[in-house]
């Protein structure tokens, strides 16, 4: 028991690193999206418990925030306080929205574990109007630093999926073959690089 206790003792700072980062990165990532979905109709994809969702309400017009994912949806449903925030269980690869029916759509870690991506962003081009915004933003993993290696290997222990691995740059590569042209991207510091991009639709 004393040796586990030494282990949390050990990495409890490390922890809270790990987690000041991610929610400094995630700080920095709503301050990047507030401006593009300023009073837009957005579609968010993944939504998980709604914490995207939840941060830049205030300033869109109306959010419809999706998951797969029944548990996930139900509770994200659980303190929501705006009348602009919808959220519903929804399918990414058979949306039941019109044609070019969103200003935005914003899907987020959700493009490296999703089985084919390559769909999932065709339908987001149907569902988006032509000047329309994708904000993409997905953890992608640092190259081959041992650090990033060493991380990897934890989370697939953990049993997280990691799908597909990408660089920052291949993911960027990844999103103009699929037929979108890339205006603006950063890599915020996490845990893991958090590449945020966001898109418009382009002819490949």
């Amino acid at each position: 028991m004393q040796g586990h206790k030494n282990f949390w003792d050990k990495n409890a700072g490390r922890y809270d690193r790990f987690m000041r980062k991610d929610r400094a990165a995630y700080d920095e990532m709503y301050k990047l999206i507030r401006p593009v979905v300023r009073h837009k109709t957005v579609l968010e994809l993944a939504t998980g418990t709604g914490l995207i969702a939840k941060h830049i309400v205030n300033a869109a017009a109306h959010i419809e925030a999706t998951d797969a994912s029944a548990e996930m949806i139900l509770e994200a449903k659980r303190d929501t306080r705006s009348a602009k925030l919808h959220f519903s269980v929804q399918d990414m690869f058979r949306l039941p929205y019109a044609n070019r029916s969103f200003d935005v759509v914003i899907v987020s870690n959700a493009l490296h574990i999703v089985p084919q991506p390559e769909k999932a962003l065709q339908e987001i081009k149907r569902v988006l109007k032509d000047d329309g915004v994708l904000i993409a933003p997905t953890f992608t993993h640092a190259g081959n630093s041992f650090s990033g290696k060493v991380r990897t290997f934890f989370m697939r222990m953990a049993g997280f999926p990691l799908r597909s691995k990408w660089t920052s740059a291949e993911y960027l590569h990844f999103l103009r073959q699929n037929g979108w042209a890339v205006r603006k991207s950063a890599v915020l510091k996490a845990s893991f690089p958090l590449t945020y991009a966001e898109c418009v639709k382009s002819e490949v």
